[in-house]
């Protein structure tokens, strides 16, 4: 069998895993990287060379710089200022989108992302607006942004190496911006004037409670003398009943501890505060014995108690007339009967207006968050992963497609985009949320950071820029130099520098590189270009760039876009050289498209992460997107040939 029949049947396979979604990508690349080894399509010696190459460098410094500015507190103050610009929705979407659209050219467009959806969402809760509404919009800014720079987006950087393969000279830092920002503007004008209209609204989930109806669940229970509860730790608890229900607090002698924070054994008169439904009620009263509210002995000895209280109350009221009592009152600076009436009235009326609104969940440390595509929590259930015991977290709840699930917590299986409710201690919160892979969607303290670090972190960056720019230093080393030193100077602890640098997007670049030369050492590109030119043979080259663009664009939709680039790339040159024509437009239609996944949630992880906390589902993404598909298209193929003549 020819070699590169059997390059189409693995790349068949892999494209089939990524768009089937079982496994994730990473694992389907390695997959098709060492299934490539085994047919004899990439030499068994250089199978690993892709995870020193130059893409795979500048990427993961590129991550560790993103998370560097979070640290040092630039793009806090960028955030900080989007909060005032009040509550009309056209001000609230120029502002957020544009902010990501901008940052997006400078950092990861994921991290650019996940720094403002929080913002994005406080600003939902505090002017009453819909998420769907701004969360879309400002996904797609974030994919937009990437264009206009080397480093914005990944294919960019696949792009830019691959031409220096070709032709020996990288694209350089700023060589994507005429097209890139070109295309960014005309894609935010579409956003900002029109695309929003087009996107579904769904309403009611913004707060954490419409999203989960939390109050209408957390209920107090009881520790009676004969309950099985009795003298049992909540890890034994739970084991009784088989069932992961969070218990949020315990409450004794009036004092309350949080649920993931108490590890002693229950106790009679013990409250348990918790989240549980009807069913999950009468499994904690036949299994647990535990009761709800205060028993009937309780009750009628705390009213003896009261009575005999108001009993000695009345008898030493009756000793002295009224009026003395009063008098003695105003003279000794004391309130007299009439103020402690009003008084006693206020603070029963308080006590009413408290009991009324629920139980209250102050001080239990609920943050929200939505898992990643690349989380360890997808498709791993929540006994599974232990999240109490190796995390130190209680599941509260779980919404998906903007709903609370009501199944049983135990037996649902994470999907990405997923939003947790879960409970913790806050020191380690934002340590464990980043190792599960989840990204906490909680209003953030936004903080302005040490002015000495905020301005070491620019000043490392800048120099990185310009090195770059006078060509010193390749990209991938000036960038690798510049994550260096922010971590030796300590603008980024090296604990969360190793946090930063996405491992799913390594390994699956450090895979894909060899497949992909694979598919031009074996013949396969020039034979898809042949059937390409063929197709197109009597159209001119530029219908053909068009082809290339848009078949790109419907391969970014349901694949990684760094997959995507490291396939079309070789496809592309051969076009090219089919055509005798210059390399540079048709690599750069790649790069472009590439990275113009606008028609499903799975395209990209920016459209995954807002899919659970905006309520979309997934045929809303198209409503928007297509129409932004054809805008990108229009304006970038006229740039393109501007820029970059054939």
């Amino acid at each position: 069998m020819a070699e590169s029949t059997l390059v189409f049947i693995v790349l068949g396979l892999t494209l089939a895993a990524f768009v089937w979604g079982r496994f994730r990508y990473d694992l389907v690349a390695l997959a098709a990287l060492l299934g490539s080894v085994m047919l004899g399509l990439v030499p068994g010696e250089e199978a690993f060379l892709g995870f020193g190459h130059p893409a795979v460098i500048t990427v993961a410094a590129v991550l560790v710089l993103s998370r560097a500015f979070e640290r040092s507190g630039v793009v806090d103050v960028i955030a900080d200022q989007v909060f005032k610009v009040g509550e009309r929705l056209f001000l609230q979407l120029a502002a957020l989108t544009g902010t990501v659209v901008v940052l997006s050219g400078f950092m990861n467009n994921v991290g650019a992302l996940a720094l403002l959806l929080p913002v994005a969402m406080r600003l939902a809760r505090e002017h009453d607006t819909s998420p769907s509404l701004l969360l879309m919009p400002l996904a797609f800014g974030s994919l937009l942004g990437g264009l206009t720079t080397l480093i914005g987006t990944p294919p960019n950087i696949i792009i830019a190496s691959y031409r220096g393969s070709v032709t020996g000279e990288n694209f350089g830092l700023f060589s994507f911006t005429p097209v890139g920002a070109a295309v960014a503007l005309a894609g935010f004008a579409f956003i900002l004037l029109i695309g929003w209209r087009l996107v579904p609204l769904r309403a009611g989930k913004a707060s954490t409670e419409a999203m989960f109806d939390t109050a209408n669940y957390l209920v107090e229970l009881r520790v009676g003398e004969e309950a099985k509860a009795n003298g049992l730790t909540l890890r034994e608890l739970q084991q009784e009943l088989e069932e992961t229900i969070p218990v949020l607090a315990v409450v004794r002698d009036d004092k309350r501890r949080a649920g993931h924070a108490f590890f002693g054994t229950l106790q009679e008169g013990d409250i348990l505060l918790l989240e549980a439904g009807p069913e999950e009620m009468k499994l904690l009263e036949d299994k647990a014995g535990l009761s709800l509210g205060k028993d009937a002995e309780d009750e009628e000895k705390e009213a003896e108690e009261q009575a005999a209280r108001e009993q000695q109350k009345a008898a030493k009221r009756a000793e002295r007339p009224q009026e003395k009592r009063d008098e003695e009152s105003e003279r000794d600076g004391k309130p007299s009967k009439k103020a402690k009436q009003e008084k006693q009235e206020k603070q029963e009326k308080q006590e009413k207006q408290e009991e009324k609104s629920g139980v209250d969940t102050e001080g239990l440390q609920l943050v929200e968050a939505v898992v990643r595509n690349d989380s360890m929590m997808v498709n791993h259930t929540v006994t599974q992963l232990r999240l109490h015991n190796q995390f130190g977290l209680h599941l509260v709840a779980v919404a998906r497609d903007g709903g609370r699930l009501k199944q049983r917590l135990r037996e649902i299986r994470f999907r990405p985009g997923d939003v947790l409710l879960l409970q913790g201690g806050e020191s380690e919160l934002s340590e464990s949320l980043a190792t599960l892979g989840c990204l906490p969607l909680a209003s953030r303290n936004l903080t302005l950071g040490q002015p000495r670090m905020l301005l070491a972190s620019i000043a490392i960056f800048a120099a990185a820029i310009v090195a770059i720019l006078l060509g010193l230093l390749p990209a991938a080393v000036a960038l690798s130099s510049a994550a260096l030193v922010s971590l030796m100077v300590g603008v980024l602890p090296l604990r969360e520098g190793y946090q930063a640098i996405d491992g799913p997007v390594i390994v699956l670049l450090g895979a894909m590189i060899p497949v992909g030369q694979a598919l031009e050492s074996s013949g396969g590109a020039a034979l898809i270009a042949e059937a390409m030119l063929v197709w197109g043979g009597q159209w001119p080259a530029v219908v053909t760039l068009i082809g290339l663009f848009v078949l790109t664009m419907m391969l970014s939709d349901v694949i990684n876009n760094a997959a995507a680039a490291v396939l079309m790339a070789p496809i592309a040159v051969s076009l090219a050289n089919g055509f005798d024509a210059s390399v540079d437009p048709f690599l750069m239609a790649v790069a472009v498209s590439a990275s113009c996944a606008f028609l499903t949630p799975i395209g990209h992880q920016s459209n995954t992460l807002v899919m659970g906390p905006g309520g979309y589902r997934f045929g809303d993404y198209w409503r928007m997107g297509l129409p932004l598909e054809v805008v990108v298209v229009a304006v970038a193929i006229p740039m393109i040939l501007l820029v970059w003549p054939l």
